[in-house]
């Protein structure tokens, strides 16, 4: 089917399922049928970050996007080390044999596709290929915070969150303005974000204990720095297609530049003009071309008989 004649806003055919993995209960939407294709949202979103790719993408694949812990429908641990990274990663890790799986096409984005580097170094045996939104490698990040202080000042709001309890508290206080400032006012295409998408985040982030959770991420990622300094430079043997929006408040387009020193196998860059953070939402068909076109041996019947 054409992916022309598809409405990528029809979420009406979306399946939600819940598993119990890694000692949390993990909720997921699923649609479609064909070899797995994962989706990781970032923060601070849960799956309808993807809302404009999973009807799309599932007449191809079989598509689950789960909601991280701490996110969505998903349990919300309290304690920093409950959020750490390598525990996130082995929450995927386990979603993909709870799915009956050994391995998965990861798309991701954000936080996101900090979890999906991590397992594309550490654990590459359990993704096929690898698409990343707006997340440079690790390596790259941190040659770049101590060297550029441009992307350190963007990095603001990773050490602010350190701060305990304000962080929360101002948050659930402003939390309609800091919602529409972090979509609409980071987009470069505002209007990319309805009034009932603005309302569905802060829907999100009014759930018990979401918050502090979404939060934790930057502080476990904080304190664990040494453990995840390790192996970063590993050499990344999952061939990989980074996406990019150039105007991202957060991340500069200069982290994606040397990224392809540390692979063995391909990997492509995608720019987007006049496109921020929120790239699946801004340009929605173009990301969807290019997820499907780098995944498309995967889909072809033939190949997969």
């Amino acid at each position: 089917m054409s992916t022309a004649t598809i409405r990528r806003d029809d979420l009406s055919l979306l399946e939600h399922h819940n598993v119990r993995i890694n000692g949390i209960n993990l909720h997921y939407v699923a649609q479609g049928q064909g070899p797995l294709l994962l989706l990781l949202h970032g923060f601070p979103e849960y799956w309808y970050s993807w809302r404009k790719q999973i009807p799309v993408l599932a007449q191809h694949f079989r598509v689950v996007a789960p909601d991280l812990r701490g996110y969505g429908g998903t349990d919300k641990p309290q304690k920093v080390q409950e959020v750490a990274l390598a525990t996130i990663r082995q929450d995927i890790q386990e979603l993909i044999g709870a799915l009956g799986h050994e391995k998965a096409l990861l798309v991701a984005h954000d936080w996101g596709a900090a979890v999906a580097w991590d397992m594309a170094i550490r654990t590459p045996q359990y993704i096929d290929q690898l698409v990343i939104l707006n997340m440079p490698h690790p390596a790259r990040l941190q040659e770049e915070l101590k060297k550029n202080f441009r992307q350190l000042r963007r990095s603001w709001y990773f050490f602010y969150f350190q701060l305990p309890f304000i962080p929360e508290t101002l948050l659930r206080w402003m939390l309609p303005r800091i919602v529409r400032r972090t979509f609409r006012g980071w987009a470069y295409q505002p209007d990319a974000f309805t009034d009932a998408d603005l309302q569905a985040y802060q829907d999100n982030m009014r759930q018990p204990g979401a918050i502090r959770s979404m939060i934790n991420y930057y502080r476990a990622a904080f304190r664990n720095r040494k453990a995840q300094m390790q192996g970063l430079t590993d050499p990344v043997t999952v061939p990989t297609r980074i996406l990019w929006g150039e105007n991202d408040k957060a991340l500069g387009k200069e982290l994606t530049y040397g990224t392809e020193r540390f692979f063995e196998a391909p990997v492509d860059i995608h720019y987007f003009p006049n496109c921020s953070h929120w790239v699946a939402s801004e340009y929605p068909d173009r990301v969807n071309e290019l997820i499907l076109d780098f995944f498309r041996p995967q889909s072809d019947p033939e190949k997969n008989e």
